[in-house]
């Protein structure tokens, strides 16, 4: 057995499967990028990758090294993702949309030894080398101007040999590969850690649920640096099967759908908001879809109507899927489990265990003491992902001995289920909102709110938008009465504590907010009074 756990975990890695792939398929695609109309091949993929893990290296870069890459979705993220995996590193790729706060936050925490960045996003990452303790030793930008002390991309790996490197000790399936951060209760990202077991194993996932294999062409409209980005049909998923990648930068409809026709794309990605402009688009123009297998969406539940229409405009093999950044996806539907199945979650997956459980005031639930299977009785969502999530947290214990319990991992949603083991999602019990797919919590817009000095007390809570699913609303009670929507919107977009697409865009003013009996804020109270508001035109937009 000694023999056996050696060259597992020594060769079960992602390395070796996406390596196994660049000699199988040497001359195949591996990646299109339609903006610089360039593809690369599996051989050609690899000997960048090289370059880039050979720059890394003349950087002392090794094993357990953090490269921290904030980028959209772009060749660059591909050749960072798997040029760290070359050297034994860790691959930290980080919202690209975070406020510089929220990145000097992140930099101290992980205290990356590189970032690789866009230019675009030279003013954040500028601001937020100001704000954090720790300076990664090497600032790499991609596309255009960076900062000073950085380098281009193109001058940091010129000349660089596209043989791999020896990596310094054995890989082994259970090293850190990547780290992903996601929101806590308190606003602040917690770093989850995924080994490379995790990797491998969330990409057997894919390639059971869809089906995926080497033939598939895939297109991700959502960003890589997120869970369902990165697993879900995305670099991890697509380069360890041996299929093709086309490089979506920014969600476009039309182009997506061009794009299915030009490159035989066989799997779309997106949140329910994408499926629904792709509908448009194509009632508009009828694209040739011949080659589309199927549509795999994520983040919220599928009406029913909303369902049956894609299914008949777009494919009729709809897939919907639910789940955590610390664990993947966990419950999924099918195409036969539409559109009866429309709105809920899904059942589990074939290697986890979704139970939903009773809610006490006073302590958790145990995960046998579960909620009844009536469809009725509303309890917690919590998942057990042995193969998919690390049950750790960096650097943070709290968090991980908050969330983590008995192998399960607590997720704070609320939700019914059935005899059928059929999840219904509800709400969150932290009152987190969820806009255009990013998780927002009122806390951290609370607290940048409330640091101006016109603000005497406020609140957060978000109301219904057909387009971005809820959007961020306020209430404040001000301290002088001279203060304006406008001034607040400007203090938001003005502020490094908080990103841009989680400022308020509807306020109200008013002299009271509601708590309860211990002083804590009602945000589900505010929640029912922001909507009639809102139906009543009591709300002021920015």
């Amino acid at each position: 057995m000694n023999e056996f756990r050696e060259v597992f975990e020594r060769y079960y890695t992602w390395l070796e499967g996406y390596k196994r792939n660049v000699h199988r398929f040497a001359t195949k695609p591996a990646m299109i990028d339609p903006d610089r109309d360039r593809t690369w091949t599996y051989a050609g993929l690899d000997a960048e990758c090289n370059r880039l893990s050979r720059a890394f290296r003349s950087d002392g870069i090794g094993h357990a090294g953090v490269i921290m890459v904030m980028l959209p979705n772009c060749p660059e993220f591909a050749f960072s993702y798997i040029a760290a995996q070359k050297l034994g590193a860790v691959c930290c790729p980080v919202n690209f949309r975070i406020s510089a706060g929220e990145l000097a936050w992140c930099l101290d925490d992980s205290r990356p030894v590189a970032l690789v960045f866009a230019s675009e996003f030279s003013g954040t990452v500028r601001q937020a080398l100001e704000l954090a303790g720790h300076r990664p030793a090497r600032l790499v930008s991609v596309d255009g101007d960076g900062l000073p002390g950085s380098v281009s991309y193109e001058e940091y790996t010129a000349g660089q040999d596209p043989s791999a490197p020896e990596p310094e000790r054995p890989y082994s399936t259970f090293d850190e590969t990547t780290r992903l951060y996601t929101s806590g209760t308190t606003g602040r990202p917690k770093a989850v850690p995924l080994t490379s077991i995790n990797e491998v194993l969330s990409a057997h996932d894919v390639m059971i649920h869809f089906p995926m294999n080497h033939r598939d062409v895939t297109v991700n409209t959502t960003p890589w640096f997120h869970r369902g980005g990165l697993h879900c049909a995305g670099p991890c998923p697509a380069f360890y099967a041996g299929a093709t990648i086309v490089v979506m930068r920014k969600f476009d409809a039309a182009s997506t759908l061009r794009y299915v026709s030009r490159y035989g794309i066989t799997f779309i990605i997106g949140v329910p908001t994408v499926l629904e402009a792709l509908a448009d688009e194509q009632e508009k123009k009828g694209w040739y879809l011949s080659s589309l297998h199927g549509i795999v969406t994520m983040g919220s539940p599928l009406e029913r109507e909303a369902c049956i229409r894609y299914q008949r405009v777009l494919t009729p093999n709809i897939y919907n899927g639910y789940g955590t950044t610390e664990t993947f996806w966990n419950t999924f539907l099918r195409p036969f489990d539409l559109p009866g199945g429309a709105g809920t979650a899904g059942a589990s997956c074939v290697d986890d265990d979704v139970r939903v459980v009773k809610i006490y005031e006073d302590r958790r639930a145990e995960p046998d003491e579960l909620a009844a299977r009536d469809g009725s009785e509303v309890g917690e969502v919590i998942i057990c992902s042995p193969a998919k999530s690390p049950y750790v947290y960096c650097n943070n214990p709290g968090q991980t001995e908050e969330k983590y319990h008995k192998g399960f991992i607590y997720t704070h949603d609320l939700a019914t289920w059935d005899e059928n083991g059929f999840i219904t999602i509800i709400g969150r019990m932290d009152d987190m909102i969820i806009s255009s797919g990013e998780n927002i919590y009122p806390t951290e817009v609370e607290s940048v709110l409330n640091s101006n000095p016109k603000v005497k007390d406020c609140m957060v809570t978000s109301v219904p938008d057909k387009v971005r699913g809820q959007i961020v609303t306020a209430y404040i009670i001000r301290s002088d009465d001279s203060l304006t929507c406008e001034e607040l919107d400007e203090f938001c977009r003005q502020s490094p504590e908080v990103a841009n697409f989680k400022r308020p865009r509807y306020y109200r003013f008013v002299s009271t907010i509601p708590f309860n009996a211990t002083g804590k804020k009602l945000h589900v109270k505010m929640k029912e009074i922001a909507y009639e508001d809102l139906k009543n035109g009591l709300l002021q937009r920015v």
